[in-house]
């Protein structure tokens, strides 16, 4: 369950190493648009419909963020049976299949879709294929709310890849006639595994007609693999159920650093994770506001990590509209924040 952020209180000492202290602070990092969309969203219908305001399912994969929306009225909810007939309900930016957009119809709800453009793009892929007749194969976390979603456009179509393993064992009916599409949040790496194990067995296999990964995993994932090459530790900050958060983590290991840890808060930093380390890097999942990065620095600071070098591999300036009921605001013009608040939320 959500908890409200603690306040923090410098406990970490500095006790010397060998060689400078310093931290590698991963470009881009943070938010991303499609998250910055749908929290702008409930924040939006907060303002415009007042409270409460019922999100199925997490708005997004970060507990402080959720905290957040949750004393400012929102409601989290895992079905929308759940949600009183009528009311005001967002879908999360992951997404849903039909039969929840149908259910929700039948409770007369009034729903909002903030599902990430991208993931809607995806959406679209599987419905365009299963039409035409191929079978998908979907690489991606059985039970994921992205991957209900996809897989809920096209049921009788898709089979899902877990990992490059299932990749050995999955069947299907016609191998002239497969395709390939993914969650948006995977490791790149892992991910071209798992089409390359599954074209060695279906050489006519078909490729999505773009990029399913989202920018911003991807984009993510670059950074923090050149940080990792001359890191001691890693400090991930995510939450546990966000799987481009826990992907860092494992792209940090692989790509050389010496150890490297998931966090929601700079309080879960420890003491023995900085014993004889010189260099730590600090990057954040695509669903985790600035401010707590910012106050993993303050922490690592009071340890002697003072010294900050960004090593940025990108710039990120996309922004996305917001879902069409909130671009207006309840006099009918324009609203300020139309196109989220990206320019505000992310150094």
């Amino acid at each position: 369950m959500p908890r409200i952020p603690r306040s923090r209180t410098a406990l970490l000492q500095d006790i010397p190493v060998d060689g400078s202290k310093r931290i590698l602070l991963a470009a881009p990092r943070g938010y991303c648009a499609g998250v910055d969309r749908a929290v702008v969203a409930v924040e939006k219908a907060l303002e415009r419909y007042g409270a409460p305001v019922y999100v199925r399912k997490q708005i997004v994969h970060n507990i402080h963020v959720v905290t957040e929306l949750e004393a400012q009225g929102a409601i989290f909810v895992d079905e929308v049976d759940e949600v009183p007939e009528g009311a005001h309900v967002v879908f999360s930016a992951h997404g849903v299949s039909p039969a929840v957009v149908e259910a929700a119809a039948d409770r007369r709800l009034q729903a909002i879709d903030a599902t990430c453009p991208l993931v809607t793009k995806v959406h679209r892929e599987a419905v365009r294929f299963a039409r035409d007749d191929y079978e998908i194969l979907l690489i991606g976390h059985e039970g994921h709310e992205e991957v209900e979603g996809t897989a809920g456009e096209a049921p009788h179509a898709v089979t899902i890849v877990n990992s490059p393993a299932d990749a050995d064992t999955v069947e299907v009916k016609d191998p002239s006639k497969v395709v390939w599409l993914s969650q948006t949040t995977l490791s790149v790496d892992e991910t071209m595994e798992t089409v390359e194990r599954l074209r060695l067995r279906f050489p006519d296999l078909q490729n999505p007609p773009s990029d399913d990964i989202c920018y911003a995993t991807q984009n993510r994932q670059v950074a923090i693999k050149k940080v990792a090459v001359g890191a001691d530790l890693v400090i991930v900050v995510g939450s546990a159920n966000s799987s481009n958060s826990v992907r860092l983590v494992e792209v940090a290991l692989e790509y050389g650093a010496k150890a490297a840890y998931r966090i929601d808060y700079a309080d879960e930093i420890k003491q023995e994770w900085l014993d004889g380390v010189a260099t730590v890097g600090v990057t954040s999942g695509a669903s985790v506001p600035e401010v707590l990065v910012q106050e993993v620095l303050e922490t690592l600071g009071t340890a002697g990590y003072g010294d900050v070098e960004e090593v940025r591999t990108a710039e990120e300036d996309l922004m996305f509209s917001l879902p069409k009921e909130l671009r207006q605001n309840a006099s009918g013009a324009r609203d300020d924040r139309a196109l989220g608040g990206r320019s505000t939320r992310q150094a």
